[in-house]
Parts: structure tokens; sequence; C-alpha cells
């Protein structure tokens, strides 16, 4: 993963934080902060060439939407561009990227106590599905 550019990284970053960020933010009548700081811990937490990637300070300006949709319209592309660009750059690393953002999805549902909503496990399973591709 050597090699990436700044805005590679914003992508990156964006996909996996954005992944933690439109779960707590879809979870508004339970736990978003729970949601949020587990699944944040979890990406902090990660080891390896990606795991330096998401450990780098960096502001990511487009995670602010005022809904649902609005975030998940940056978050779902820049998963799809991440899985893209490491395929060319490390493909070996897209497991570990996958890994990672499941893990911190599994970190923030658990997190959130009780069994998910309908809506977080079909958001849940829409960032699956991008990653799987």
């Amino acid at each position: 993963m050597q090699n990436l550019s700044e805005q590679d990284k914003t992508i990156l970053r964006t996909a996996a934080y954005g992944a933690v960020t439109l779960l707590s933010t879809a979870d508004a009548n339970g736990s978003p902060h729970k949601l949020a700081t587990a699944g944040y811990l979890a990406l902090n937490s990660a080891i390896g060439p990606i795991g330096h990637v998401l450990a780098e300070k960096s502001k990511l300006h487009n995670l602010g939407g005022k809904s649902v949709a609005a975030i998940a319209d940056q978050v779902l592309p820049a998963l799809t561009a991440s899985m893209v660009l490491i395929a060319e750059h490390d493909p070996a690393e897209a497991d570990n990227f996958r890994d990672i953002v499941a893990t911190a999805v599994d970190a923030a549902l658990e997190a959130r106590g009780g069994s998910p909503s309908p809506i977080l496990i079909q958001i849940t399973d829409m960032i699956s599905e991008v990653l799987a591709r």
C-alpha cells in the first residue's frame, strides 16, 4: 500500500470511517454515540498497511451529511472506490480492508445492545455487498 496519494488515503478513510458514521446516523433513536465510539475504536485498532492509513490524522469533510441518504451517497461510492484502489495497489490487502470494515461494523452493532433495527440490518447488508464486489 505504498505510493498512495493523499487523495487515495482520504478515500480509504472516508470509506472505513464513513461506514461507521452511516450506521450511527441511522440509529438516531438508539445509541448512535455508542455505535460510533465502538466502530471508531475498532478502526483505530486496525493493523497492517490499511491500519497505518486509517491511523493517520486527517479531517474527513464529506461525512457531515444532514441525512442517512446524504451520508450513504458519500460512503457507498467510497467503499467501492476503496476496493478498486486496493486491488490496483496491493490486491492482497483487499481481504484485510474488508475484515477491518466488517469488524468495525460488528463492533458498532454489538455496542448498541439488543437486536439491530431493520434499517441497521439493511445498511449493514449494503456495506457488505459493496465490500464483496
